[in-house]
């Protein structure tokens, strides 16, 4: 069952790309890059890594994304890297435990309950494509840990208006 939360601004570093559904891995295989540039700092992930949906146009198969690692506090980036912040505010969030596949399921869920709820996302539509404050998955399993995509667990956070 989806709830709400509070957030308070939450630091990261990551890389953005313009992608479609097939070239995820554009960005997606840039998270264990990122958590040893991290390591080669002295700073570790302060939190599970994230997909941020910046762009999407379904229909156009066209969506910027970023793969971020959250972090204690501000790193200087370098490179096709940056430092960025994660927007404080309501979101609403949901658990999904299995195969990352399921998640256009959950996430078609979370939009409906929500539109239930009469909530209202920090999104505004342009040329067909939605784009987001806050629009988050982020990875809490280790898949070195758990190579059995099935028994991986994902958060979603929407954050609200």
């Amino acid at each position: 069952m989806p709830e709400i939360v509070e957030f308070p601004e939450r630091p990261y570093v990551g890389v953005r790309a313009t992608i479609t559904m097939t070239t995820f891995g554009v960005v997606g295989d840039r998270i264990g890059e990122i958590i040893g540039w991290l390591a080669e700092r002295g700073a570790y992930p302060a939190g599970a890594p994230f997909f941020r949906y910046d762009s999407i146009d379904m229909a156009g198969d066209r969506l910027v994304v970023q793969a971020g690692v959250p972090v204690a506090a501000p790193v200087e980036a370098e490179g096709d890297l940056f430092a960025g912040t994660l927007p404080a505010g309501r979101y609403v969030t949901v658990s999904h435990h299995g195969h990352p596949d399921g998640l256009m399921k959950v996430t078609a869920d979370l939009l409906r309950w929500a539109q239930e709820q009469r909530l209202s996302w920090d999104m505004t539509e342009k040329d067909g494509a939605e784009h987001w404050a806050g629009r988050l998955e982020l990875y809490k399993t280790n898949p070195m840990e758990e190579p059995d995509l099935d028994n991986w667990d994902v958060d979603l956070q929407f954050k609200l208006a």
